[in-house]
């Protein structure tokens, strides 16, 4: 069968390339078409437009490619029509593919989300496009079921890929001797700073992380540094302070880390799913006027995945003008001092990794995609 995908960044390129692959197990005729990555090539098919081209953030940027972005869109339906798929394959990215949902459908090519948009968070008035365009939703997240359940819209829950990531994760046997030797570290307890991938989060947390670390001279606080950024980024956020800094080796230093202080997205799964105690920070632009706009702008209790997953606080979010050296220094010693605080932590990690379930998220969508289509 056909398969015409659409992932427009990164982690879509990483997702939909090990869809890709199962697809290919149990469909071995599968044949691809798609906007991705450098990831999805590797898997073969024919890469028409890389996501490099696609990453258009912020009023003015987009602004600015307005030519582009249409130009984008153009080349998708003109592909859509002449190569006729048995099926898209949309890959969150919700802005494009929401729009190119709504062109599949009318002219009636079968629709499939992989990855859901996270509308229960903000836009939920996205599910009605959801509902009138996507034939059949792959959720990697369980309360996305309750979610879309409230709007009467069935989806399949098929497990997270962030699971399925770390439980082929390489060093899985490292020991902490070997990985500071390898990373020329002091020898001290480790504490991970994952203070995010784009340079404005990376500029308002990781001073505020930096700050609360010199209070804890005992430990040794490692820098996992986002592909996307040079190191001589974070030299200029850090200001001469001595933090080291490790490229592509972020869940090895969770591994080996006592805790972690860590800026709210997917880092936070994957601290919990390898059971390290953390604090989860977010801080923006604007201080407490972002604090204070938070009920009219997020439609959920919580702002980190740990938390949304168990439905209560397993970790403690710092948001904005809460999220100080004070706050974070305190609620550090906390989970490092208090046994009974760490381990209760810790227990709520076991409830999220229930919930979430075993590994094989790509496994499950591609077995389920097949049959659909059969």
């Amino acid at each position: 069968m056909k398969y015409f995908f659409i992932a427009g960044e990164a982690s879509g390129d990483l997702h939909a390339s090990h869809l890709m692959r199962e697809l290919k197990k149990e469909d071995p005729q599968a044949e691809f078409r798609y906007f991705g990555g450098d990831l999805m090539e590797a898997e073969g098919g024919t890469l028409l437009k890389h996501y490099r081209e696609m990453a258009y953030m912020g009023f003015i940027t987009v602004v600015r490619n307005l030519d582009k972005i249409k130009a984008n869109f153009k080349l998708a339906e003109a592909e859509l029509l002449a190569w006729k798929p048995d099926v898209l394959v949309l890959v969150d990215y919700p802005g494009f593919n929401l729009r190119m949902a709504r062109f599949a459908k009318e002219h009636s090519i079968r629709t499939y989300y992989y990855i859901s948009p996270k509308i229960w968070a903000w836009k939920t008035k996205r599910v009605k496009k959801v509902k009138k365009f996507i034939d059949e939703m792959f959720t990697i997240f369980p309360f996305e079921t309750e979610f879309y359940a409230k709007y009467d819209y069935p989806v399949r829950y098929v497990g997270n890929p962030t699971v399925d990531e770390l439980a082929v994760r390489p060093n899985q046997d490292e020991t902490f001797d070997a990985f500071v030797s390898r990373n020329q570290l002091s020898g001290k307890p480790l504490i991970a700073l994952l203070a995010g991938s784009r340079k404005q989060e990376i500029n308002n947390i990781l001073p505020v992380m930096t700050d609360a670390a010199a209070r804890f001279p005992e430990y040794e606080f490692v820098l996992a540094g986002a592909p996307s950024q040079p190191e001589e980024f974070y030299r200029q956020v850090l200001k001469g302070k001595e933090i080291p800094i490790v490229f592509n080796q972020t869940y090895e230093l969770l591994q080996q880390s006592k805790a972690a202080l860590v800026a709210s997205g997917t880092a936070t799964l994957e601290t919990a799913v390898l059971n390290i105690p953390q604090v989860v920070c977010y801080k923006m632009e604007l201080g407490k006027i972002a604090r204070w706009g938070r009920p009219f702008l997020l439609k959920i209790p919580y702002f980190s995945l740990v938390n949304l997953i168990v439905d209560r606080e397993i970790v403690t979010e710092l948001f904005q003008d809460h999220c100080t050296v004070d706050t974070v220094s305190t609620e550090l010693k906390k989970i490092l001092d208090n046994k009974s605080y760490r381990e209760k932590m810790l227990a709520g990690y076991d409830e999220m990794r229930q919930r979430l379930g075993e590994p094989g998220c790509a496994a499950r969508a591609a077995k389920q995609m097949v049959e659909l289509l059969k």
